[in-house]
């Protein structure tokens, strides 16, 4: 079995413990929380009493979401940043997570690789100070500020930020971007999800296309975990689905397995 994961935005009106329920029930390893979703981080709870339910289902914390525009950095967003670390410590998670900007600012050569490390440098010290890894994803959207996996991984290694600072790689941004070097050793987390719909371009895929994986899946999501896997990455696949028929499931349990069974049987079968 796959080190299985939820992220919350695949069942966002599940309350925390309703998702730990679910998570352990379908044997995950961890999960995500948002604070972009409607109830509180940890449905208003101390987070340490948080993480200790977690725990005591056997499940890690493994990040919580997001600091936004991670990389139009200033003094408020160290302060953002600085309270959902401390967030993060006291429930026990690995890490937060940190998404660039992607409203079509700071694409230019050479600005966004200057903006990508101001930032990195600024948030270095402070993951170390709380202990924390800072998962970074690229996103594949032609308007994102940072969309090559490459870009990111020049910039940690010249920082010597390795040790704290890890690579998001999504299946969904990782198709939308054109593909290319997977980089597992610098992957912290994997997001799973499958975009079905036949007549639609990469360029025109939204979050709102965002499947469970199964058989139509058009972003090759079996693929891309089969070659993570394959260079030697052994961290947590996490399902990260937006769309709103996902949402909907009267039986999220039965189906996230349905999904993870069909990854789990494909990649058996691409070994044998």
């Amino acid at each position: 079995m796959l080190p299985r994961a939820i992220n919350n935005v695949t069942a966002p009106d599940l309350g925390f413990d309703a998702l730990v329920r679910l998570a352990r029930n379908i044997g995950c390893v961890g999960i995500e929380l948002r604070n972009d979703l409607p109830s509180p981080l940890f449905d208003g709870r101390d987070p340490a009493q948080a993480g200790q339910t977690a725990r005591d289902a056997g499940l890690d914390i493994l990040a919580l979401a997001e600091i936004k525009c991670f990389n139009d950095w200033s003094d408020a967003k160290a302060v953002e940043a600085d309270t959902l670390m401390a967030l993060a410590a006291a429930c026990g998670a690995r890490g937060i997570s940190l998404i660039p900007r992607n409203d079509g600012h700071g694409l230019g050569n050479g600005e966004r690789q200057a903006n990508l490390r101001i930032a990195l440098r600024e948030l270095k010290p402070m993951l170390d100070g709380h202990g924390l890894l800072g998962f970074v994803e690229t996103l594949g959207f032609e308007q994102c500020s940072m969309q090559y996996k490459s870009e990111a991984v020049e910039i940690i290694e010249a920082l010597n930020a390795d040790h704290c600072i890890k690579l998001v790689h999504d299946t969904f941004h990782h198709h939308l971007a054109g593909g290319g070097p997977v980089f597992p050793d610098h992957t912290g987390i994997v997001h799973v999800s499958g975009v079905s719909v036949a007549d639609i371009p990469a360029r025109e895929m939204t979050d709102q296309h965002r499947l469970l994986v199964d058989g139509q899946d058009r972003l090759g999501s079996v693929h891309q975990v089969e070659a993570l896997l394959a260079s030697g990455y052994h961290g947590p696949i996490s399902m990260e689905a937006f769309a709103p028929e996902v949402h909907a499931l009267t039986d999220p349990e039965a189906e996230l397995s349905r999904s993870f069974g069909f990854i789990e049987t494909r990649l058996a079968e691409e070994a044998a």
